[in-house]
């Protein structure tokens, strides 16, 4: 399983895209297969304020219904409204199906997110 290496990763198998002030979030593949088929996805409006490590939405599976966090704190500036309608998406491009999009309120909070090989071995010691 590869982990895209420009994108950052929480503890709570989210991914992060920065790209200036403006942020891509999404689940990681790892919690896609943890999940198994998803159902259903609820996220936030635009213009809704996330905060770094509380729920923004949630992702249903036929085995559970998980919150999804935010790796950094932000505005919510896009949704992807796609996966509305299509969300096992995400079942078959995890990091390619982003959540939303957000404008990032400080830039500081990636610094304690994973690298790529970093949760990569995070991961590992998981199983």
């Amino acid at each position: 399983m590869a982990f895209p290496a420009d994108f950052k990763y929480t503890k709570e198998h989210e991914w992060v895209k920065i790209d200036g002030d403006s942020a891509t979030i999404g689940i990681t593949d790892h919690a896609q297969e943890s999940l198994g088929d998803i159902v259903f996805v609820e996220l936030p409006k635009i213009g809704a304020e996330v905060s770094a490590h509380k729920s923004f939405g949630t992702v249903e599976s036929v085995k559970a219904v998980s919150d999804v966090y935010a790796p950094i704190s932000g505005t919510v500036t896009a949704v992807n409204d796609e996966l509305t309608n299509a969300p096992e998406k995400i079942n078959s491009d995890a990091h390619g199906s982003w959540m939303i999009k957000i404008k990032v309120k400080d830039a500081g909070e990636a610094s304690s997110l994973m690298s790529a090989a970093d949760y990569e071995k995070y991961v590992a010691e998981e199983k």
